[in-house]
């Protein structure tokens, strides 16, 4: 199989971010679905509740937005909302990020044109790195 890639580009900004996912698991535990609604989007509800351990995977997620937001320098807040970043799989599983409309006009302000991710997550942590990234010379 032949997998082409995109092109350089820019790196505009970058996040990580690093969560033990104890957290979110006590999270869901105490505040549940007033917790999942505030936070996650429906298709990460979705995904997340249809997967075994889904507190790892929503650990993950909520470790994603921590990491585009930190990318975009403005963290959770005023500039974004929690369900401003959504993930989401692209046809090889890979993490794709979804903005909504508030994030997208963030993202041309910063003068990016998308956002790649990656996530990891083991028993006890979940990670993700957020690049912010302007197309480059086609």
């Amino acid at each position: 199989m032949n997998v082409a890639l995109p092109p350089g580009g820019t790196l505009v900004g970058l996040g990580c971010d690093l969560i033990e996912v104890d957290r979110i698991r006590s999270a869901l535990e105490r505040h549940g679905d007033r917790f999942l609604k505030r936070v996650f989007t429906d298709e990460e509800r979705a995904y997340c509740d249809s997967v075994k351990f889904s507190h790892k995977h929503y650990a993950a997620r909520w470790a994603a937005k921590e990491a585009v937001s930190k990318a975009f320098t403005t963290g959770i807040g005023p500039h974004l909302d929690w369900t401003s970043i959504s993930v989401y799989h692209g046809e090889r599983q890979q993490p794709l990020v979804h903005l909504d409309a508030k994030a997208q006009a963030l993202l041309r302000q910063v003068g990016a044109t998308h956002v790649w991710l990656t996530l990891s997550h083991v028993e006890a942590h979940a990670m993700a790195v957020a690049a912010l990234v302007r197309d480059g010379p086609s």
